[in-house]
């Protein structure tokens, strides 16, 4: 039985992870009480311009230990999304339990002007979540269902 099990639901909901902070900015936080994501900021000696359709690796100064079972999925922010046309390449990215190094942000400039990142600007959002790990079972058929094999727009436009 993994340490992971043995934690009561409270505890699992609420948990404590190790991180080391080499930016000069503070740890990451919750901005509302039922936010599911934190706040990211990037760690800059040098402001960074991203020309339209560029991306760039932008560095945050921490590193995480996270619990095995667990990952830390990286994702866009929305007002930067929206005002600014800034997302993140491989969104949602996965930072893995085993990673130790530094946590980078893969941001793009989806917009059709220059957008530069300061340092401590809020860059992404890290959310938390639990993963299962797939033991597979080769069979020759799957169950049916209603849906089948539909795939994009199966259901219409309406």
């Amino acid at each position: 039985m993994s340490k992971l099990s043995k934690l009561s639901k409270e505890e699992r909901l609420k948990m404590k992870i190790k991180i080391v902070n080499r930016s000069r900015h503070p740890l990451p936080e919750y901005a509302t009480l039922f936010a599911a994501g934190m706040d990211l900021r990037a760690n800059l000696e040098q402001p960074i311009t991203l020309k339209p359709l560029e991306r760039s690796l932008v560095p945050t100064g921490l590193y995480i230990q996270l619990p095995e079972g667990y990952e830390a999925q990286i994702r866009p922010r929305s007002g930067l999304a929206i005002k600014h046309g800034i997302s993140i390449v491989n969104a949602p990215g996965t930072i893995d339990a085993d990673y130790r190094g530094e946590i980078g942000v893969i941001l793009v400039n989806l917009s059709n002007q220059d957008f530069t990142v300061h340092d401590g600007e809020r860059i992404c959002q890290m959310v938390i979540a639990q993963h299962a790990r797939v033991e597979w079972e080769p069979v020759d058929a799957l169950d049916e269902t209603e849906r089948g094999a539909g795939g994009f727009g199966h259901t219409g436009k309406q």
